[in-house]
């Protein structure tokens, strides 16, 4: 297309014109170079209150200035440094002299694509809340562990290392495939469901070396996106390098930033599981010891009123004997039968005064035996309080409140809570009174 200002000039000749006069032909001749496509990169970029974002877009040896309006800024809003295509009218502008590009269209190019691809699968996930849901718990010790990585030697070699390392022969199922180029999602994605399907997995590792944008891709596509976070399975996501973040990181259930880091937090520890046995049997052996402690001081406390209870029954079976001895009625009657027995006798007064004697000591001691037996105290009105752990309790401050008390009387036994805390009772001239 050939263009000429003042078509009716001359050819070779100058002529005198008025500025409006050439700003006129100007605007003329840009209207008639149509609709453009230019490529370049996003310089000094700038927003307006109004969403007008004003850039200058420059290759090595030419810039132009770029207006993008709002309703085009809405749908891409372009960065500084990116690569970018604009789809745009050349615009002259009368009142400031400048030649611009008026935008109907900002695409970004290479990385810039990629990232924008990126955006939108963000998007689309999170509206259905994919991204800001609940992550399951990684098994500790799972049955198998399924791998999902490529067909070269590195990132199962990485992986069968650590294995090796931590717990030797952990079973470990591999799907070796495409992961990168147009091919790779769908490989991935069969990945994901057949491992998942295999009774023995129960965590699956995405594991991939470090690359650029575009061979990572595969591993920000919608359709591995879903896959992972549709596993039955918890997922573990192992791309690349610390600085490389695919969207699947954003879905799986834990991320790690290399394969070698999800190997070591996906297979157990042998020896850690094993200092972990030996601290359970330790605590095990020490609750056994303190539960045998128990019993014996409960065995202790029971030898202890046997032997109480065995010198009592011994008294009463010398009383018993004794009894028996003097003719089997009690001591008294005993007493009076003997003194019959010897009336006739010359020498009567002095064995009635030495029996006498006797049936005194041995009705002393009669009372003095049924005045201590526990029964004759329960009868009057006492009675035998028993803690918690079966032992009589002596001092109120011995029991708290809630603990469960057992109450022998006389006749049966009762069981009740204590409610207040007691306290010593002081014995002074006016009876019993509490401190």
């Amino acid at each position: 297309m050939s263009l000429t200002l003042f078509e009716d000039a001359a050819a070779g000749s100058a002529r005198k014109v008025t500025l409006v006069r050439l700003a006129a032909e100007i605007a003329r001749c840009v209207a008639s170079v149509g609709p453009v496509v230019v490529e370049g990169e996003v310089y000094r970029p700038t927003t307006t209150k109004g969403g007008w974002v004003y850039l200058t877009l420059r290759d090595r040896a030419a810039q132009i200035d770029v207006k993008v309006p709002a309703a085009v800024a809405r749908k891409y809003k372009p960065s500084a440094g990116e690569r970018v295509e604009v789809a745009a009218t050349l615009q002259w502008s009368n009142d400031r002299g400048q030649l611009a590009l008026l935008a109907e269209a900002v695409t970004p190019v290479g990385a810039g694509a990629i990232a924008a691809l990126i955006e939108a699968t963000r998007a689309a996930l999170a509206a259905d809340g994919l991204l800001g849901r609940t992550r399951r718990a990684i098994p500790a010790l799972p049955s198998a562990i399924g791998v999902v990585c490529g067909a070269d030697a590195a990132v199962r070699r990485d992986i069968e290392s650590v294995v090796a390392e931590r717990c030797p022969g952990y079973p470990l199922v591999f799907f070796e495939t495409t992961v990168s180029g147009p091919t790779a999602s769908r490989g991935i994605v069969e990945g994901i469901r057949t491992l998942s399907s295999d009774p023995r997995v129960e965590v699956i590792v995405l594991a991939r070396g470090g690359g650029d944008a575009p061979s990572l891709l595969p591993w920000s596509t919608e359709e591995v996106c879903r896959a992972a976070a549709a596993c039955p399975v918890p997922i573990v996501s192992a791309i690349g390098h610390e600085s490389d973040r695919p969207l699947c990181d954003e879905v799986a259930d834990l991320r790690c930033s290399t394969p070698s880091l999800a190997a070591t937090a996906v297979v157990p520890d042998v020896a850690g599981l094993a200092r972990r046995v030996d601290e359970a049997l330790k605590r095990a052996a020490g609750a056994a010891e303190q539960a045998v402690g128990r019993a014996e001081r409960r065995l202790e406390a029971v030898q202890t009123r046997r032997a109480i209870t065995g010198r009592l029954d011994q008294t009463a079976f010398r009383l018993e004997r004794t009894t028996i001895r003097l003719g089997g009625c009690h001591p008294r009657t005993a007493l009076r039968f003997a003194e019959d027995r010897l009336a006739a006798t010359p020498w009567r007064r002095h064995v009635g005064e030495a029996l006498g004697r006797a049936a005194g000591r041995l009705d002393s001691d009669v009372r003095h035996l049924w005045a201590l037996s526990p029964q004759r105290t329960l009868e009057r009105g006492y009675a035998v309080v028993t803690g918690p752990n079966g032992t009589v309790v002596r001092r109120a401050g011995d029991l708290s409140p809630g603990d469960g008390i057992g109450i022998r009387l006389a006749e049966g036994s009762l069981a009740a809570t204590v409610t207040t805390p007691g306290s010593p009772l002081e014995l002074g001239s006016h009876g019993a009174r509490r401190q």
